[in-house]
């Protein structure tokens, strides 16, 4: 963890917020399925591996009242908070591995753009499924968006592994059932194309 920790701290704090291949300035279909769960201003929202993603700026200026971000960077999550000044204090901030994480309670929406695709380790996506079903109630709603099969196999120096949206439903398990899936070609910052693939996925038990 410590390893990966130290990576990711390394990035946030050599590079500026448009300067990572990741970077959206509008989260679009991250908000698309995120309102395609039905969820309300009150309903409980996890951005797993947000960092310094504009997905809870977009979230906070759509009413969404209960927002938290966990990213095992603390830089990239100083840059959030930064970014959205006195706002900053209406989201709770975690600072911690999603493979080692232990929810204090559970959500009804968990977020996920290109965290779960670094796991390349069968125990860590283990682990990572287990924290999710800690995390995500019965009749909640996992989106999860990874590299496609044609994306990139490498991305900040670090293989990832590459799903389609039947890879992802196997991945979470038979406890959870497939309700979208969504292709996107990503233009990274310097004009590269990168092949995504989201799953919005019901948990059913």
């Amino acid at each position: 963890m410590s390893e990966r920790r130290g990576h990711w701290d390394h990035v946030y704090a050599t590079k500026r917020e448009n300067e990572v291949s990741w970077f959206q300035e509008n989260p679009a279909i991250s908000m698309e399925l995120i309102l395609a769960t039905g969820a309300t201003r009150a309903s409980s929202i996890v951005d797993i591996g947000g960092g310094a993603s504009r997905l809870v700026d977009s979230l906070l200026q759509a009413g969404f009242r209960a927002i938290t971000v966990l990213d095992l960077s603390e830089a990239a999550l100083a840059a959030a908070r930064a970014r959205l000044g006195g706002r900053a204090a209406e989201v709770e901030w975690i600072t911690s591995d999603v493979t080692r994480w232990k929810p204090s309670r559970q959500h009804d929406v968990w977020h996920d753009r290109a965290a779960l695709h670094f796991l390349t380790d069968a125990d860590d996506r283990a682990a990572y499924v287990a924290c999710l079903k800690s995390a995500l109630r019965v009749g909640g709603q996992a989106i999860i968006g990874t590299f496609a099969p044609d994306g990139p196999e490498k991305c900040s120096g670090l293989l990832v592994q590459r799903y389609d949206a039947t890879g992802l439903q196997q991945t979470l398990g038979e406890d959870f059932r497939l309700a979208e899936q969504r292709r996107e070609i990503h233009t990274t910052p310097w004009g590269s194309a990168q092949s995504f693939q989201f799953a919005r996925l019901l948990r059913t038990r």
